[in-house]
């Protein structure tokens, strides 16, 4: 891959929609990835169109709907914009038509971002959509669309791109377990009505004292829980890999990032909505052996899921493209263009 793929952002459309994408908070990794394709220098970006054996469409979901959303909550037009993007690459070049799209991808992580293939389901049928919101139930599927890590790239240090690495070494983790968010979604309220300040050994916070230090505590905690918000996705996977912890992943239907070649199972523990109220006792049953194996695995696979600008090799943004790659691979073209 590293050697032959090539990948062309199309050049159409104007900002602020296109071209652009939020560079810090939740949905900060749709415009890291959109401005490191077109001003990144990239080794990945193709000459020329025809060099490509993919093709980017940098038209940022989040920018359409902060837009467009406040101007008509109800009646904005989400679908319409994209679609017509769609349609002006597509008339204009022979790319999209030779392989109905499937050579094709975007990328974003607003909770909207699966809307935009509803309008015409059998139109968009074979195209690529990474996404943050990764929802088997809401129509994600593994084989066609690749699931992205969420970043919530806020109160950072300027120039960084991740929070500050403070995991402690295993023995000095006095934590079993701990999380810290809003009451967004079924799940995150199961979570608090059972653990909610009531367990010094799983700390869960809904809004966490001023004293205490989120990343910190990550540093200092065995297992990272990462619960299901409003949808399926959660930064904490992320941050959990920042400081070597433990992550547990509690969702319905959530596919994870890469999980075509990574194996979360070896570095990660799942427990079933259903189950939250036993989370204490699962994870005092690990034992100390496998907790250390777990540990050590995360350490390993932490870097395909670190943040650089400009990219480096196995961070996320070369996993993206490897997700991108390995489906390019199945794509056979209708014809050539020349």
């Amino acid at each position: 891959m590293v050697k032959r793929f090539k990948v062309w952002a199309y050049r159409e459309g104007e900002k602020p929609l296109v071209h652009c994408g939020p560079m810090s908070y939740i949905y900060s990794i749709e415009g890291q990835f959109i401005d490191e394709m077109e001003r990144g220098k990239s080794t990945f970006m193709a000459r020329h169109p025809d060099e490509a054996h993919a093709f980017f469409l940098p038209i940022s979901i989040t920018k359409i709907v902060n837009f467009f959303y406040r101007l008509d909550p109800w009646h904005f037009p989400l679908l319409p914009i994209f679609t017509d993007y769609v349609n002006v690459v597509a008339t204009k070049y022979p790319y999209w038509n030779r392989s109905s799209g499937a050579d094709h991808f975007m990328l974003s992580c607003h909770d909207w971002a699966p809307e935009i293939i509803k309008k015409d389901r059998k139109y968009f049928k074979n195209f690529i959509r990474v996404l943050c919101n990764a929802n088997t139930s809401e129509g994600f599927i593994p084989t066609r669309d690749i699931s992205l890590p969420e970043y919530n790239l806020k109160g950072y240090p300027e120039h960084t791109l991740g929070p500050p690495r403070l995991g402690l070494p295993p023995s000095k983790r006095t934590i079993l377990a701990f999380f810290a968010g809003a009451a967004h979604g079924d799940i995150r309220s199961m979570l608090f009505e059972h653990w909610k300040n009531k367990d010094q050994q799983v700390q869960v916070y809904e809004k966490l004292p001023k004293k205490k230090n989120y990343h910190k505590l990550m540093g200092q905690t065995k297992f990272c829980l990462c619960p299901s918000g409003s949808e399926v996705a959660s930064p904490r996977v992320v941050e959990a890999m920042y400081q070597e912890c433990v992550p547990v992943i509690i969702s319905d239907f959530y596919t994870l990032p890469f999980s075509e070649v990574l194996d979360w199972s070896k570095f990660a523990v799942f427990i079933p909505p259903k189950r939250i109220p036993e989370i204490k006792m699962i994870l005092e049953g690990i034992s100390q052996r496998r907790y250390l194996m777990l540990q050590k695995r995360v350490k390993q696979v932490a870097r395909h899921f670190e943040l650089n600008r400009p990219a480096k090799p196995f961070d996320v943004i070369h996993m993206v493209l490897h997700s991108v790659w390995l489906r390019r691979l199945n794509i056979k073209l209708t014809h050539n263009i020349h």
